[in-house]
């Protein structure tokens, strides 16, 4: 049977849900363990890994003109931002796919600010249940934005319930059991799913197929970092000239998310030894003591680097023996270094397993091993 939206809420259900605040939208990081090392081992692991953190919601850009780089996907947005306010509709479901810490998540709170609509965001491991999803949607107002990070890993029991909200704007759920088993249909407003993901290959292609527009971030270029770093310095009041924004650029993995982490460290290393100002040297000298080098690599990327090559003759190696000899989870490797390191030309994935390039045994400072097999002649 066929049941429209009611006017009283669904038990369990707040009448008037509270209105979500951006700057709340993710817990706050917890305090640093005083026995974290102070020269930053796994700084940008922890930086790409860890929930949003205040300091870094308050650089996050409200409005296209304030975001910078991903010229082709900020065009597409605009394009349906422009069409959906001028229809008086909402927002087509978009997906947004790419490395973390490119501003997936930004531009979710930009389309919001734009349309003047509320976004709500979750995660997908959170969505356990149908009824996780269903309290989700039924809270939504007309054309508010639904922000689900890490798509992908939604269980497949509640991913199909997600087909007939964002294609027909209801949820067909199952009350009781056995015999006494039946349907409730439930109307939703009609809602916009935005869609982050870090591995779009395990999205299941009737999801990837519902969204309008699926589009991927890249890695930025330098002068766009740079001017990242320039205005997250002067947000945060900070003195800073070129050399400084381009060293701090430089080591930044083209990722905006770590450049506003390091300025943050920077900042910090400033104000203790350069009277509050960061120049090249302080700079520098403040990201060597992270072990940041200045091509980006940090003492992880250089620890699986040189496990290849002294352990494995620079393979190939499967990616689990790379996680178990450096101890670190196999899905950290390959979400957060192997992107940066094989689009940088460090490794390269085979069918057999992961291979050292020569740049990589440039990067640790050891001669590329020979090819092939040695002979008895």
């Amino acid at each position: 049977m066929e049941v429209t939206r009611p006017d009283r809420p669904p038990p369990n259900v707040p009448a008037h849900p509270p209105p979500v605040s951006r700057a709340k939208s993710r817990p706050p990081p917890p305090a640093p363990s005083p026995a974290t090392p102070a020269t930053g081992l796994g700084f940008i692991t922890q930086a790409l890994t860890a929930p949003a953190s205040p300091a870094e919601s308050a650089l996050r850009p409200l409005s296209f003109a304030d975001f910078s780089g991903q010229p082709k996907t900020v065009e597409r947005l605009k394009v349906m931002v422009g069409a959906a306010k001028r229809r008086g509709e909402a927002l087509n479901h978009v997906l947004l796919s790419g490395p973390p810490g490119l501003g997936k998540t930004t531009l979710a709170f930009i389309l919001g600010h734009e349309l003047g609509r509320n976004v709500r965001i979750t995660s997908g491991p959170v969505i356990e249940k149908a009824g996780d999803l269903a309290g989700l949607l039924t809270n939504l107002e007309e054309g508010d934005i639904l922000f689900i990070d890490e798509i992908h890993r939604i269980p497949k029991t509640v991913e199909e319930y997600l087909y007939s909200a964002m294609e027909d704007f209801r949820l067909d759920i199952m009350i009781d059991q056995g015999p006494n088993a039946r349907s409730v249909r439930l109307s939703i407003p009609r809602f916009t799913l935005v869609g982050a993901t870090t591995r779009s290959g395990l999205l299941t292609a009737p999801l990837r197929s519902r969204f309008t527009l699926n589009t991927r971030l890249d890695y930025y270029d330098r002068p766009t970092l740079e001017g990242i770093v320039r205005r997250s310095c002067g947000l945060l009041q900070v003195e800073l000239d070129d050399g400084g924004a381009r060293e701090i650029a430089a080591r930044a993995r083209g990722t905006p998310r770590i450049a506003n982490n390091l300025v943050n460290f920077v900042r910090d290393y400033a104000s203790e030894k350069a009277q509050g100002r960061i120049t090249q040297p302080v700079a520098a000298a403040a990201l060597e003591l992270l072990e940041i080098d200045a091509a980006g690599l940090d003492e992880m990327d250089k620890r699986v680097l040189r496990l290849m090559a002294e352990n494995y003759q620079g393979g190939p190696v499967g990616l689990g023996t790379i996680a178990i000899a450096v101890g670190e989870e196999a899905e950290t490797l390959e979400e957060v270094h192997e992107p940066f390191l094989i689009q940088e030309g460090y490794l390269a994935r085979t069918a057999q397993g992961r291979v050292l390039t020569p740049k990589g045994y440039h990067a640790i400072g050891l001669p590329p091993a020979r090819a092939g097999q040695p002979t008895l002649l």
